[in-house]
Order: C-alpha cells, then structure tokens, then sequence
C-alpha cells in the first residue's frame, strides 16, 4: 500500500516548515521507502506499519502544537512493491513514447 498524506500544525502563523519537518523526519526514520514533495509525504509498506508512522508522525506535530490537519489517500493494491517507483515509471515510459 502507497499512503500520500500531508499534515500540518493550525494556529501557528503561515511558516510551518518546521513543523512538518519533524512529521516527515518520523518517516524517514521509520525506514520505509518514502518521499516528500512540496505537497505531500508518500509511504509504502504493509497497512499497519504505514498507518503507525502516519499516527507518529501527527504526533510529532501535535506535540507542538494544539491543532493539526491530516490529508490522507491510500493505494491499497495487495501483491504490489515498490509501487513508489513502479508508477512513475511506467508514466515515464508513456511519455518517452508519445
């Protein structure tokens, strides 16, 4: 399973970026392929595990700050790895041809 989400603290003025920074440092430690863009963090792995990271990483933010918004979407497709690189690829591969 892919999840794309993005967390952010509420109440604490426009400049966040350190606070997500310690959302996404609590994915990246948990040692799961992952990447961040300007919009959101995907995370791969096994529902459970990707699921307590999201939790952990809301925490983080939570710690630091009184309210917190989470955007979540799931690619639940069971069999599939490394769906973080596959799926571009195979967009990439469309585009080289066309």
């Amino acid at each position: 399973m892919i999840v794309a989400f993005s967390v952010s603290p509420l109440g604490v003025g426009e400049d966040v970026g350190e606070y997500v920074a310690d959302a996404v440092r609590v994915v990246r430690e948990s040692g799961l392929p992952n990447r961040t863009d300007a919009m959101f963090t995907s995370i791969e792995g096994e529902w459970d595990e990707v699921m307590d990271v999201v939790k952990r990483a809301v925490a983080a933010v939570e710690a630091r700050a009184g309210r917190v918004s989470l955007v979540l979407k799931a690619d639940i497709r069971p069999g599939v790895t490394d769906g973080l690189t596959s799926k571009v690829e195979t967009v990439e591969r469309y585009l080289a041809e066309g």
